[in-house]
């Protein structure tokens, strides 16, 4: 088996593929080892000495470091990622593997606006942000603010501000003059 690494816009993010589907539907956000309990892959990366955040894609692994240098760390990743997909265990125990989504909010006379947002983000944004080790998914929409959060590299990453406000509340702008800003939840 055959993991490729790639580095991400977050110095302490790296994406791990390996070359097989990881999450098929959905994604995982696992910011501590509680959280990661019920995933063995989740678990195992957790106990390297320095992992300090855990999110599963489609196709890849994103692991964020706390401490250590990556040099140290992804020798150990590797093994685990490799280790859990040779053994054949589900990447979580008792589940579809559908990460919980918090519920949306936005005005029913806003629908129209909120389904053209969630297009642009499926079509245009999340396969970028994918590409960089993270997700982005909808959340609300407010008196002209469009609520997003951010998950596995794009969390904490220094360029996620300017992600958001130049890039996303621009091209909202560009479709649908009524978004003024774009907030991270």
């Amino acid at each position: 088996m055959f993991i490729q690494t790639e580095a991400t816009p977050n110095p302490a993010t790296l994406k791990f593929l390996p070359g097989r589907p990881v999450m098929g539907e959905g994604t995982l956000d696992m910011r501590d080892a509680k959280a990661a309990q019920d995933s063995p892959l989740a678990s195992a990366l957790f106990a390297i000495d320095g992992v300090s955040a855990v999110f599963f894609g489609g196709d890849f692994i994103a692991v964020t470091k706390s401490s250590g240098e990556w040099q140290h760390l992804k020798p150990a990743i590797l093994g685990a990622v490799m280790e859990h997909f040779m053994s054949g265990a589900p990447l979580v125990a008792g589940s579809d593997n559908a990460s919980p989504e918090a519920e949306e909010f936005f005005a029913k006379e806003d629908a129209e606006t909120v389904a053209t947002i969630k297009e642009l983000l499926e079509t245009r944004i999340r396969p970028a942000v994918a590409g960089d080790g993270g997700d982005i998914t909808f959340r609300g929409y407010k008196d002209g603010t469009v609520y997003l959060a951010m998950k596995g590299a794009c969390s904490g990453c220094p360029s996620s501000t300017a992600t958001l406000k130049h890039g996303i509340q621009n091209l909202f702008r560009h479709f649908l003059p009524q978004v003024q800003t774009v907030e991270q939840i």
